[in-house]
């Protein structure tokens, strides 16, 4: 994990910007973040995997349709060279000027339906915007080498491929721009105002739609735990009640391999094994 001294040292070699004080976000399954106060001016920085550069890149611009929608988003701020983002031996970052408000909680309901509320807002206002770093949707690559982790991991991640071409082949899904990890943590809501927004736009990519609902629903612990945010993702987003109920325990399984197929690139026993009872329980 990059730890205060890189991000200090890019802040200032690339946007010439002396931050007073670093405090890292709540850890995010794609990326890292950090809040940024230099003098009165709060910032996000964000910090993606390594090769996600220009997707990341797309995310920024993405974020650019959004404020032109009145959605409030992040705004990208550009390096000294004009750069979305700066490279770094962790990977590409970037950094935006800080929407507004308070954190969400996911465990509460309220908080939920924002969540679920801004999410549908922005699938449904970048149904149309196109860009060349867009990646296709390839959560997965069922034959990388950290997959022989663990003798069950390679086949349960092929397994849930497996279901979710089938879902794609028989089902008529949404697709669309995916956020990729909407955690609760990259969305706020100002209590002065009222109004919701997101902190940033992620590492974007063109998928199922219902991909993102699931990546959200298993940040709170399952749909038993996730009511209010789905309701309120349903009243705002393009995808109709009876798609999101049939797709998303295929995508909820997909989600789950991302995640064991994340932590076996980290060597985290720990999240492999919540992971492998997930996958388990899902395909039983």
């Amino acid at each position: 994990m990059p730890d205060d001294d890189l991000v200090r040292s890019t802040l200032r070699d690339q946007w010439h910007l002396a931050p007073g004080e670093i405090t890292a976000l709540p850890a995010e399954l794609l990326s890292q973040g950090w809040e940024i106060t230099a003098g009165e001016q709060r910032y996000v920085c964000r910090l993606a995997e390594p090769g996600a550069r220009q997707p990341v890149e797309a995310g920024l611009l993405a974020a650019e349709r959004l404020r032109i929608r009145d959605i409030a988003v992040g705004e990208p701020v550009r390096t000294l060279g004009g750069g979305l983002t700066a490279p770094t031996p962790s990977g590409a970052l970037a950094l935006l000027r800080r929407v507004p408000g308070r954190r969400l909680d996911g465990r509460d309901p309220i908080d939920q339906q924002w969540w679920g509320d801004r999410l549908g807002a922005v699938h449904r206002a970048l149904q149309h915007f196109h860009h060349p770093g867009l990646r296709p949707w390839q959560p997965l690559d069922p034959h990388a080498a950290h997959l022989t982790a663990d003798p069950w991991l390679r086949s349960a991640v092929a397994d849930a491929l497996g279901a979710t071409t089938r879902l794609t082949v028989t089902d008529r899904l949404t697709y669309g721009v995916l956020h990729g990890d909407p955690a609760p943590s990259s969305f706020v809501v100002d209590p002065g105002t009222g109004r919701a927004g997101l902190l940033d736009c992620g590492a974007s990519g063109v998928g199922p739609l219902v991909y993102d609902v699931a990546a959200a629903v298993l940040y709170v612990g399952g749909p038993c735990r996730a009511t209010e945010l789905i309701d309120g993702y349903l009243a705002a987003g393009p995808v109709r009640r009876d798609e999101l109920e049939a797709a998303l325990p295929v995508l909820l399984r997909l989600r789950w391999a991302v995640r064991a197929d994340r932590a076996a690139q980290r060597g985290d026993a720990e999240a492999l094994d919540r992971a492998k009872q997930a996958l388990e329980s899902a395909a039983g």
